[in-house]
């Protein structure tokens, strides 16, 4: 039966960033434990669509094909998700891909994700330890903190969280959940805690922690399920004490 079945896939396309989207529709053979990206490979490998007619192959971005990367995140059925986990099987036909709306399209399904990355090197997601390597060991990080920072590692910056995010678009500066977590994470570090109160100020604007609306559809989407709502509710009690610490030019601390 698999033999004679066929998917159908209805995917958005642009051919140029400066060019208007369109759709184009597809029919493939069917394949058991098929997922989006062996369906796109199928598509790249027979470019023809659902008119018999020749096309360009679909473009899109991967890496990993074990949602670890990030790379290959689109829009599909509506919902913002890792295509090398999306099983054929358990999604509705047609089959709609759509790339993200919250970045630039470069070209069919791929898009650029330099905001979310700039807005990482605005917080100085890192740790900075360059110089420090003869100093030996630093110090251990507590087994408690050490479990939920692990969680806030997982991220892939796929970007999923900050499309689903109702605050991040184009008429917004938001930075989004992912970068805000990441500040709790680096912060949380016993190296990275040295610049807390450096990441603390650049988030204490509209661009940081005022943007956040608490719509928590970013905690839904995420496909790692980190806990980003409760990262965004400690910074706002932390950035509350670098307030206070800023006003009364305390150095001790909190």
């Amino acid at each position: 039966m698999s033999e004679n079945k066929t998917i159908t896939f209805i995917i958005t396309r642009q051919d140029h960033p400066d060019e208007p989207s369109y759709e184009e529709k597809f029919e493939i053979p069917y394949r058991e434990n098929m997922n989006v990206i062996s369906a796109l490979m199928e598509v790249r490998r027979n470019p023809v669509n659902a008119d018999g007619k020749e096309t360009t192959p679909v473009y899109w971005d991967m890496g990993c094909l074990e949602e670890v990367c990030g790379a290959c995140s689109m829009v599909i059925n509506g919902t913002p998700r890792q295509s090398c986990t999306a099983l054929v099987d358990q999604l509705e036909q047609p089959i709609r891909l759509e790339p993200m709306k919250t970045f630039p399209v470069m070209r069919d399904l791929a898009v650029d994700r330099s905001r979310m990355f700039d807005s990482l090197k605005k917080v100085k997601a890192w740790i900075p330890i360059d110089g420090t390597h003869d100093l030996g060991p630093g110090p251990k990080m507590a087994e408690s903190k050490r479990q939920w920072a692990y969680e806030l590692s997982k991220c892939m910056t796929c970007g999923v969280c900050l499309e689903a995010c109702p605050n991040v678009n184009d008429k917004s500066d938001f930075i989004g959940p992912a970068a805000l977590s990441q500040v709790r994470l680096f912060n949380s570090h016993p190296t990275g805690e040295m610049n807390k109160s450096e990441r603390l100020q650049t988030i204490m604007d509209e661009e940081g922690l005022m943007g956040c609306g608490n719509a928590q559809n970013c905690v839904q989407a995420c496909p790692k399920g980190i806990p980003l709502t409760t990262s965004i509710a400690a910074l706002n009690r932390d950035t509350a004490i670098e307030s206070f610490k800023s006003f009364f030019g305390s150095d001790k601390q909190i």
